[in-house]
């Protein structure tokens, strides 16, 4: 892969509406050769599922969940809801803090956290614990997520940026994946305590993999200094950027829609749709093969195409899955109708995401304060997608097929609205 530093990303000019891309940041550190390049891949890729392997592995259990604590499905879906809200928290701490400490030792913090979490997690004698544990366990993780995107924009910047996120897909992509499948199996000899006792288990093995294969890669002179309060003005001066804030708000709704996805199809295609617990793990797992599918394409059409471009086009593929799956509910059109909808909102987070996050990061000279505040904007969204799915009960597909063709929608609304004209980000093609 050739150096960032070696293909600079043109700066946006300014606007009157403050949609200028941030000053020029430090280059990028020396790129990896080609063997350390594959295991930062394997292990960022890893680091950066926490959320879908702390979500997605226990989602076909949940219906057996509430059961087995007497509670009702609006209050297991809260414990989603608490691991989002600490996998987005978390990110404003881990974020800021690798900033001025170095990459690695938040992340090993982080990951011992998780691990400890995880335990609790699976010990949790009713609700309100797990509720807590969860919440627990999505702040320690958080730290894996935020500090392997900061890594990546040490090393990378621009379009070389957009084909390593698509990259980190091909093993982050595995977790939704094997995740429910897994899940799914594991249910059949267990119940869902083992579920948390593996998540402890795959903390772990993240754990002692970071310490043997992730060097630093924030050097001490290229560390930020300040507290507290250069953090919260750091903060501000990204919200007040009009480029930052349409990527991470356009990219955080579709992040949500497919939230109201996760949260809601466990109940929707098992108890509308009769699918039991093995085969609501398939159709996850062909849903998110579809996701690392677009990753590999879009890392492939970044060569000849720029990543505004491919991100537009996933917005589109989104919506029209929202759009889609809307009419086979109300429509009465039937189970392949609505997965086939789902497929395309779920693909398409393969060409949002990597893209999305490129554009936001590319220039950013403290990689995980921004990190951090992109990760919290998405979160916070779906942590606001899946309450709205639980309100509607789980005897309809009508409410999740509502939130999430709201939620797409509304990412294209303020793509169009936040970057009303083509940014000017250059990005050259790049070869592996």
């Amino acid at each position: 892969m050739t150096p960032a530093s070696a293909r600079p990303v043109t700066p946006a000019a300014t606007s009157p509406a403050g949609s200028a891309a941030p000053s020029a940041a430090a280059p990028p550190a020396a790129v990896p050769g080609r063997g350390r390049r594959l295991r930062l891949i394997v292990v960022l890729g890893a680091l950066s599922a926490f959320g879908p392997l702390s979500i997605d592995m226990y989602l076909p259990a949940l219906p057996a969940l509430a059961g087995d604590l007497g509670v009702r499905d609006a209050d297991v879906q809260l414990t989603l809801t608490a691991c989002l809200l600490g996998l987005a928290l978390g990110q404003l701490v881990a974020g800021p803090l690798s900033d001025r400490r170095g990459r690695r030792g938040p992340l090993l913090v982080g990951l011992a956290g998780y691990v400890a979490a995880s335990v609790l997690c699976a010990v949790a004698p009713n609700a309100e614990i797990l509720t807590a544990a969860r919440l627990l366990q999505g702040l320690a993780g958080a730290a894996g997520i935020v500090i392997s995107r900061a890594i990546v924009r040490d090393l990378y910047d621009g379009v070389e940026a957009a084909r390593f996120f698509s990259l980190l897909m091909m093993v982050n992509g595995l977790a939704p994946i094997l995740a429910p499948v897994v899940g799914g199996q594991l249910l059949r000899f267990a119940d869902w305590r083992a579920v948390f006792a593996v998540l402890a288990a795959v903390g772990a093995v993240l754990l002692a993999a970071a310490v043997l294969a992730l060097p630093e890669s924030l050097p001490a002179e290229r560390r930020s200094g300040g507290g507290l309060a250069r953090t919260v003005r750091s903060f501000g001066g990204l919200l007040a950027d009009r480029r930052f804030t349409g990527y991470a708000l356009s990219a955080g709704s579709a992040f949500a829609a497919m939230f109201a996805y996760i949260s809601g199809s466990s109940f929707v295609l098992q108890q509308v749709y009769g699918l039991d617990a093995q085969q609501f793990g398939l159709v996850f797992a062909g849903n998110a093969l579809g996701l690392v599918l677009l990753g590999q394409v879009n890392a492939r059409l970044l060569r000849t195409r720029a990543p505004q471009v491919m991100l537009r086009a996933g917005l589109a593929v989104s919506a029209a899955g929202g759009a889609g799956l809307l009419v086979a509910v109300v429509g009465g059109l039937g189970l392949w109708a609505v997965c086939g909808s789902l497929f395309l909102v779920v693909s398409a987070v393969g060409l949002v995401m990597p893209n999305s996050t490129a554009l936001a990061l590319s220039g950013r000279e403290n990689a995980g304060t921004a990190s951090a505040l992109l990760g919290l904007l998405q979160f916070a969204l779906g942590g606001l997608a899946a309450p709205l799915v639980g309100l509607g009960g789980s005897g309809s597909a009508l409410p999740m097929a509502v939130v999430i063709a709201g939620f797409a929608g509304a990412a294209v609304l303020v793509h169009a609205l936040w970057l009303p004209r083509p940014d000017t980000v250059a990005a050259a093609p790049a070869s592996l």
